[in-house]
């Protein structure tokens, strides 16, 4: 199935999660994966790694066995559920009261669960609403009814919590409010609401509240402060809210423990509840990650299963108290394709409270498609008569393979739109990109598989802390930043874009978004993943007839570096002369930098050939490509035999570096021909040329770059 492409193993009946839920009712010897100490489990990868297919995924799965919630955090409806009421609700007890509500009406063994401790501090702050009459009071509490109330009691004694009260407590509170003259608001709302509640409650429902809520700060052990406190500081807002609302959160799972530590629980409930967090790095999926994590490192234990998705690859830096990246301790990670979960366990001794809440975490590294995941996808999408010899479908299925990267969703959407494509001859990997897809709901109406995968992946994904003001820009400005190297070259490319703008942009700012996002880095191109940015190109060239925009930005480039003064750091290139290079190459000085090549090669052959794979590792323009039967030398080139040479070495490196053509063992035979030709030419060093010819051919061969970085490394052959 699709759905559960890349995580067939994850989703086992022996993987990960059916281990950390243990939803089998047959599985009563098999241990739990951790436990009584548990980890949030943070899935994490940028856009298109398919964290929300996951998480959907393990709610379709085991939802019916063991009780499991989804949220998305990032959705708008909990703060408009709220707004009605803003002083007793809030985005976060939305989502808490949805989350209580669906597990109320449960299905699964041991049925449905009741929530009396949430009940009770959602009562506490339906005292904020704004009208502040008993009535209003009552209205807002009616919301809550459903939570302390199961239709079935299984055998609920005389000493159980709320002895008496599951079943009318609603109706009994309303009495109680409705039949009192009440004094000041909301002061004596709140204490006859407390009367109310006391007034019912058994010796063990009495002592429960004590420890829950006389736990709350400032409350002295006394539930009835612990509450009054917990209403004060919800409508105080800021900080103060935050707290009440982690100690709501808290009471949630306080009252899913109740239920499996029961001797009812026990006899009836498997495995663990689970809570599924999409989009946990927006402001309410991190405050509800906080909470769970700042309890659990303070000694709190229960058995929730907590799931998050976290786009950052450090899980958030909210989890390492502001600290520094290169000041961060490692977080315990678990790479699916590993052997098995590795053995978590938070730290202990002196300073274990005090510890990051990263400690409290692991990292589940979102996994790429294997070479055998991705020729399924795409396979199972091609139609049913191939063209002869297959020709085509291998070559868009290498194009898919090193434009996605194995990022799954970028497999996906490529591999559909490129079920009935045909290939232009010589073709850029780039032009799949063009090819129609229709979306399941739009009818007949087609995009282009590059226009919807820039919706889904950026303008629908924003950086979470991207201010408003750069929304409408952002997509904008990072396909201009195609085309940029390192942060300086950036700069040069932000300041013109966003001239006349009163907010703007530095290029740290955008790296740190794009960190943010999920997007990798590299140390050679500023936009770090390699899919990404031939879809930024790709765009860029689009924008304006010919190519106009993508030359203007490399324009803008050259001439900076031209007019810059040389420096010991060349930043991502070794030095400023072969940076104005690399963009002079592809802006139409292609001769000029020949010229320069041949003149700089005696005596300096190592040196040399860094330079030239430096100034090679640029995109191609889009149009016709004449550069394979250049490098064969199969177009006219004047000029000595050292310049002919070195202008078809360039055009053979060009085609190897781009990394988005087959280049294999014909380019690999090039390589090695031009070498071997100069090594035997007549200036200083060039026998030192027929070592190099041997190293490049091989990296060929293998379809590997030959100046290898980050995110060009891992675009070999995949196995």
């Amino acid at each position: 199935m699709c759905e559960d492409l890349g995580f067939e193993e994850l989703l086992s009946a022996e993987g990960f999660f059916a281990s950390l839920l243990g939803p089998s009712l047959s599985a009563g010897d098999r241990k739990l994966l951790y436990g009584p100490d548990l980890p949030v489990v943070l899935l994490t990868g940028g856009p298109g790694m398919g964290k929300r297919r996951l998480l959907r995924a393990v709610h379709d799965r085991f939802a019916t066995k063991v009780p499991v919630i989804y949220l998305d955090c990032a959705s708008p409806v909990y703060a408009d559920r709220a707004a009605p009421e803003p002083d007793a609700r809030s985005a976060a007890t939305e989502a808490l009261v949805e989350a209580a509500q669906r597990l109320c009406t449960w299905q699964g063994p041991g049925g449905s669960f009741t929530f009396p401790r949430l009940f009770t501090g959602l009562a506490m702050i339906a005292t904020g609403v704004a009208d502040g009459s008993p009535n209003a009071v009552a209205t807002e509490i009616q919301r809550y009814e459903r939570l302390p109330q199961r239709q079935r009691l299984r055998g609920l004694g005389a000493g159980d919590f709320w002895r008496g009260v599951l079943g009318g407590i609603i109706q009994n509170l309303l009495t109680a409010l409705g039949g009192q003259l009440l004094g000041p608001y909301p002061t004596a709302v709140a204490n006859a609401l407390l009367d109310a509640l006391f007034a019912r409650l058994g010796p063990r429902g009495m002592a429960e509240l004590e420890r829950i809520y006389g736990a709350y700060p400032a409350a002295g052990g006394q539930p009835g402060n612990g509450l009054r406190n917990l209403a004060a500081d919800f409508k105080a807002g800021g900080e103060a809210r935050e707290l009440a609302e982690s100690f709501l959160f808290r009471a949630l799972r306080e009252d899913l423990e109740a239920a499996y530590a029961s001797a009812v629980g026990w006899l009836s409930r498997v495995g663990r509840p689970g809570l599924l967090l999409d989009h946990a790095e927006s402001p309410l999926g991190e405050q509800l990650l906080r909470a769970v994590l700042t309890d659990r490192r303070g000694g709190h234990r229960d058995r929730v299963v907590i799931v998050g998705t976290a786009r950052r690859e450090d899980g958030g830096a909210f989890l390492h108290d502001g600290m520094p990246p290169r000041q961060v301790a490692p977080t315990m990670e678990f790479h699916p394709s590993d052997t098995g979960p590795p053995d978590w366990s938070r730290r202990s001794g002196s300073g274990a409270n005090q510890a990051p809440l990263a400690d409290g975490v692991l990292l589940l590294r979102m996994p790429l498609l294997t070479g055998d995941q991705l020729g399924r996808e795409t396979a199972r999408r091609q139609q049913r008569v191939e063209p002869e010899g297959g020709m085509n479908r291998r070559r868009i299925d290498a194009a898919v393979a090193r434009l996605s990267g194995g990022r799954p969703h970028t497999v996906i959407r490529l591999a559909a739109a490129t079920a009935a494509f045909r290939m232009p001859a010589d073709a850029n990997d780039r032009d799949i990109l063009d090819a129609p897809l229709r979306l399941a709901g739009n009818g007949d109406h087609e995009l282009s598989v590059a226009n919807v995968l820039l919706r889904e992946l950026i303008l629908d994904q924003l950086p979470v802390r991207l201010p408003a003001e750069h929304r409408d820009e952002w997509l904008d400005l990072l396909s201009h930043l195609s085309v940029a190297h390192d942060e300086e070259c950036a700069d040069v490319l932000l300041r013109h874009h966003q001239a006349g703008r009163v907010h703007q942009l530095t290029a740290h700012d955008v790296a740190e978004l794009l960190t943010d996002t999920g997007w990798p880095s590299c140390e050679r191109h500023f936009i770090g993943d390699f899919g990404l940015r031939q879809l930024l190109v790709h765009r860029l060239y689009a924008l304006s007839p010919g190519g106009g925009a993508w030359h203007a930005d490399h324009h803008l480039l050259r001439d900076h570096y031209a007019a810059r003064a040389e420096a010991p750091n060349g930043g991502a290139f070794r030095s400023v002369t072969v940076h104005r290079m690399n963009h002079h190459l592809v802006s139409g000085g292609v001769d000029d930098v020949v010229g320069r090549l041949a003149a700089t090669l005696p005596g300096r052959p190592q040196e040399w050939c860094a330079e030239l794979l430096e100034i090679a590792q640029a995109p191609y323009p889009g149009g016709a490509d004449a550069r394979r039967e250049r490098a064969q030398g199969l177009v006219p080139v004047d000029g000595p035999a050292l310049r002919r040479t070195v202008d078809q070495l360039l055009h053979a490196v060009w085609l190897c570096e781009e990394r988005t053509r087959p280049t294999g063992s014909e380019m690999a035979e090039t390589l090695a021909t031009l070498l071997r030709l100069l090594s035997i030419m007549e200036f200083d060093g060039a026998r030192q040329l027929r070592k190099t010819a041997t190293e490049w051919s091989g990296l060929a061969t293998n379809e590997q770059p030959l100046l290898r970085c980050t995110c060009t490394g891992r675009l070999g052959r995949r196995r």
